[in-house]
């Protein structure tokens, strides 16, 4: 099941809402943690007690370092002295270090088991049998449950968070328990922080018209980029990565084109289907997308595309990693042996290192990840080395770096890098991605280009239709960028207008989404992260 089914969407969603607000007010967050573990029970079945233990885990050690805390200041406030204060600090601080620790062990423990343990294992036993070693490791086949790699990352933040004093934990048992486990965000996310979202998650406000209608608007937004978009262009990529041999390397290149359009359709528009059914019960979660494909540079594009999974790793491993103790000896070593600009370089090599291979292994338990992430590492730490350079020869030149024309083209070029990096994460294998980049510059052909596109089962029709709902979306996320809220605008509109625009958006989804024979939806890409 995923969000983009008729189950979820129009049974389900619906007769939550009505459930919901028909009870009172303080039944109601129970009601949504209810209909989150049967959401989540339909997909994963008995999985189900993995994501309690994770919230239970979380909600036990954040008490835990509430009462240190609370231990603490009732000390402190006894004692005069500053060398004592200190002493008593580290002293408490090492208490709920050991607890923060343990309980960051136990949930990953899920997550390692789950998503890495077979890549692991398989490693292993290649390295045995390349020293002719005679012997394996048992491979254990398993299901994973629906969004570990989602539920996981918000348990260490309300840990980490907790640790810090940033947040206060929540005596408030259900509150923690529908953090972890919120219906919409269980499958793919956005990644929250308790913070953002513990006020209303458990307000218990009713359902109102405009919230009902609001919602239901970005729901649409998102089914018209799934199914008129995303699930069109699907039969096309499959055959395109699957037998990219038979394929000149200007039709692979859209092959990797094609595959980054459908990925940023399926997961925004999964992102609008649940930040849309989010705010039918008054919770306002993080967006994850703003308009990436305007990026001048990589290191931008991954600040516009998924968001809250960019700005987890910066916070609670990029920081950490560039603030430890050990990187800021070997960074002074070296700004005291050359200067200030390589010794921010080699911080920033040494938690871009650990950021992008986090990134790519929570992606996937694969060597197409790992190297997904190495490619992104290099990219940025490059572009790290070479900015102040590109800086002066601009200076030097009297370039304008903010010229139309100058930001156009480092779009392009960041847009093509990105093509050939969403190439091999979509690849199943390092050898194809590798094949696949050396077919796009050594066999760039228009001879066949005509006949190969129509031959990957989209007609003129099919073409038509993606291009004139790209120029939809396009449109969209330009006012967007632009600083203006399209949905805003549309409900100050009249009636007949609004509700024409509304219609009109459902029946493209009913005419033109792509069903049926011939066509093959796509599966929620990051419903198994």
């Amino acid at each position: 099941m995923s969000y983009f089914g008729l189950f979820p969407l129009f049974v389900f969603l619906p007769l939550v809402i009505i459930i919901y607000n028909i009870l009172p007010k303080k039944v109601r967050p129970i009601v949504l943690l209810i209909a989150s573990y049967i959401f989540f029970y339909i997909i994963s079945n008995k999985l189900i007690v993995f994501v309690i233990l994770s919230s239970l885990s979380i909600y036990i050690a954040g008490l835990i370092m509430k009462e240190i805390d609370k231990d603490r200041d009732k000390l402190l406030e006894k004692v005069q002295e500053k060398e004592e204060k200190k002493l008593i600090k580290s002293k408490y601080k090492k208490r709920k270090k050991v607890i923060l620790i343990l309980t960051i062990l136990f949930n990953v423990s899920f997550l390692f088991f789950f998503k890495n343990l077979n890549f692991f294992t398989l490693t292993f036993n290649d390295i045995l049998k390349f020293l002719n070693i005679d012997y394996s490791f048992k491979i254990i086949k398993h299901l994973a449950p629906i969004g570990i790699s989602f539920y996981t990352l918000e348990a260490i933040s309300y840990l980490v968070d907790s640790y810090n004093e940033k947040i206060v934990p929540s005596n408030n048992i259900i509150k923690v328990l529908l953090y972890l486990s919120f219906f919409p965000t269980i499958m793919e996310g956005p990644i929250t922080r308790f913070n953002e979202i513990d006020s209303s998650i458990c307000s218990g406000e009713k359902v109102t018209y405009h919230n009902l209608c609001f919602g239901y608007q970005r729901i649409f937004y998102g089914l018209f980029k799934k199914y008129v978009i995303a699930d069109r262009l699907n039969i096309f990529v499959k055959l395109i990565f699957s037998s990219y041999l038979n394929y000149s390397g200007v039709t692979v290149l859209f092959g990797a084109i094609f595959y980054t359009i459908l990925l940023y359709m399926e997961f925004s528009g999964t992102m609008d289907v649940v930040i849309g059914a989010s705010e039918i019960f008054n919770v306002k979660l993080p967006e994850n997308f703003k308009a990436p494909f305007f990026s001048k540079n990589i290191s931008e594009f991954w600040s516009r595309w998924h968001i809250t999974l960019g700005t987890w790793l910066k916070d609670y491993i990029f920081y950490p990693v560039s603030l430890s103790k050990c990187v800021k000896k070997v960074a002074g070593l070296f700004k005291k042996l050359f200067n200030s600009h390589i010794s921010s370089l080699v911080m920033g090599f040494v938690a871009l290192f650990a950021v992008w291979s986090l990134n790519g292994l929570w992606h996937g338990a694969g060597w197409t990840f790992i190297l997904f992430g190495y490619y992104h590492f290099i990219l940025i730490f490059l572009g790290n080395i070479f900015e102040p350079f590109i800086s002066k020869i601009c200076l030097k030149l009297k370039i304008n770096r903010n010229n139309r024309i100058y930001k156009s083209l480092r779009i392009i070029k960041t847009t093509f890098l990105i093509f050939i990096g969403e190439l091999i994460f979509r690849a199943p294998t390092v050898n194809v991605a590798t094949g696949m980049i050396k077919r796009i510059f050594t066999n760039f052909t228009f001879n066949n280009f005509g006949s190969e596109m129509l031959s990957l089962k989209l007609d003129i029709k099919d073409y038509a239709i993606v291009i004139i709902s790209l120029i939809v979306v396009f449109v969209i996320s330009v006012l967007k960028e632009k600083g203006k809220n399209v949905r805003e605008s549309i409900s100050k509109k009249n009636i007949v207008i609004r509700w024409s625009l509304y219609y009109l958006l459902i029946l493209s989804i009913i005419v033109f989404g792509a069903y049926g024979v011939g066509y093959q939806p796509v599966e929620p890409i990051y419903a198994d992260f």
